[in-house]
């Protein structure tokens, strides 16, 4: 009977041996590829120099007395009273990595811009000198160039071959601690960020920092699938939303820079918006779907083309249209020249139209065209807002303002702000417009309550609004 019990447990423990070996052999094993995919990520440090004029002494500080106690006090406090610039330097830190084994580097256009000096350090501790070979602010890629040979490159991947849930792991220095891996899933797939309608983003739950910005994105196979960009946080740190560019998108943004220094994107001409529920009711649409033209700009190539306010954007070149997030990038990546058919929803008709693709033109001129955006978006205070027209402001007799019309988790909706108030004024500030509203709420104090001023359905009054620190 006892040799029957320790036979039992034998077969037990070999069979709990068994399920805990299953268990981890269906997790990721990360070892290799973070070994042998490192030495082509790098870390990159830039400097810039910034000159400030010199202050003088006020008027009348002159004329104290020679070795009077508060004279050296004065005179250092406001620059000796001299009145000559000063320089000093401010550094920053991101990630990136080589995409050829003669010295091409791509990284975050954020983490270079303006940089008066970027060294690249490599995983052997060497440090080398780049030069921006060109760099591309509406996608944020920027390409380097050292001189250097037979460099460690990286494979890279077909993101469109992504799926939802599938693993991804990071390598990038943040906070400067270089060569760091952090692992998770893959969390959607052609995501759009505010001001960013060109990429259609992977967003991931990998833990992305400071520091890990123009950094890879690996799938199990050790593939570079995406370029780690940003985040969206609350705090300022990682709260499990992360955003990286598809590797196939950048590639052919290198492509451009490689050639000719700069990118060109394809260009309608149309202002687009959502379309909900009602909309889509309204326009004998099934189901919300489609990109619905709210302005058609003159002389553009959706007016030569024949498309109209109200048309619903169906179909761009043989690619459905879900929604108007993913109109932009169809557009972006298209050939300039090239004429293409756009499938629309016209009356509860639908029709097909033939567009020839345009240049996107600079962004000082585009927003020349277009006018200032009807809606912004402040991340700070998570609400969005416009401005308000001059029969608004007659009607509710007000001289300036800005209409709330989305408000988010968040300060704002925390403080008690709603869709519909008028904001009045910020920190005793009165309020002109969207752009002076985003200004200001750059600059508000985080961790500190100040005061708005609102008004709703004719009340006004005041609230106290406080950022989070580190927002």
């Amino acid at each position: 009977m006892k040799r029957f019990l320790n036979k039992q447990w034998a077969l037990l423990a070999i069979s709990l041996l068994i399920a805990v070996t299953g268990q981890a052999a269906g997790l990721p094993d990360f070892t290799e590829l973070v070994k042998n995919n490192s030495p082509a990520v790098v870390n990159i440090s830039t400097t810039q120099k910034i000159t400030q004029g010199g202050s003088r002494l006020p008027h009348g500080l002159h004329q104290l007395p020679e070795g009077s106690p508060f004279e050296d006090f004065f005179r250092r406090f406001f620059d000796e009273g001299t009145g000559e610039p000063r320089s000093f330097e401010t550094h920053s830190l991101g990630s990136g990595f080589v995409i050829s084994s003669d010295g091409y580097i791509i990284t975050n256009n954020h983490v270079i811009q303006d940089a008066d000096e970027i060294i690249v350090r490599f995983s052997d501790r060497r440090e080398l000198e780049a030069e921006v070979v060109g760099s591309d602010e509406s996608s944020d890629l920027a390409l380097l160039k050292v001189e250097a040979k037979d460099l460690p490159t990286l494979r890279q991947s077909n993101a469109s071959q992504l799926k939802v849930g599938e693993w991804v792991l990071a390598i990038g220095s943040p906070f400067g601690f270089e060569h760091s891996a952090t692992a998770g899933i893959v969390s959607a797939l052609g995501r759009s960020l505010p001001e960013e309608s060109y990429v259609p983003f992977i967003q991931t739950d990998v833990a992305i920092n400071p520091g890990n910005s123009g950094g890879p994105l690996f799938n199990l196979m050790g593939e570079v699938v995406g370029i780690n960009s940003q985040i969206y946080s609350r705090t300022g740190g990682f709260m499990g939303l992360s955003f990286a560019i598809p590797i196939d998108v950048a590639m052919e943004v290198v492509d451009q820079l490689k050639e000719k220094g700069r990118v060109t994107r394809g260009w309608l001409g149309v202002v687009i918006q959502d379309v909900t529920r009602e909309l889509a009711e309204s326009f004998g649409l099934g189901k919300p779907q489609g990109a619905l033209v709210a302005r058609v700009l003159a002389d553009s190539p959706a007016a030569k083309g024949g498309v109209q306010v109200g048309d619903i954007i169906l179909d761009f070149n043989g690619k459905s249209v879900p929604r108007s997030a993913a109109l932009p990038p169809l557009v972006g990546r298209a050939e300039i020249g090239e004429t293409v058919d756009i499938q629309i929803l016209r009356a509860g008709d639908e029709k097909t139209l033939k567009i020839k693709i345009g240049e996107l033109p600079e962004k000082k001129e585009l927003e020349k065209a277009t006018g200032k955006p009807d809606h912004i978006f402040e991340e700070r205070l998570a609400l969005e807002i416009a401005d308000l027209k001059k029969e608004e402001r007659t009607q509710l007799d007000v001289v300036s303002g800005v209409r709330v019309t989305k408000v988010e988790e968040g300060p704002a909706f925390e403080a008690g702000i709603r869709h519909g108030d008028i904001i009045l004024s910020i920190n005793n500030t009165e309020i002109k417009d969207t752009a002076q509203f985003k200004e200001l709420a750059k600059k508000l104090p985080a961790g500190k309550a100040v005061p708005l001023l609102l008004q709703r359905e004719q009340t006004t009054s005041f609230i106290a609004i406080t950022i989070p620190e580190g927002s």
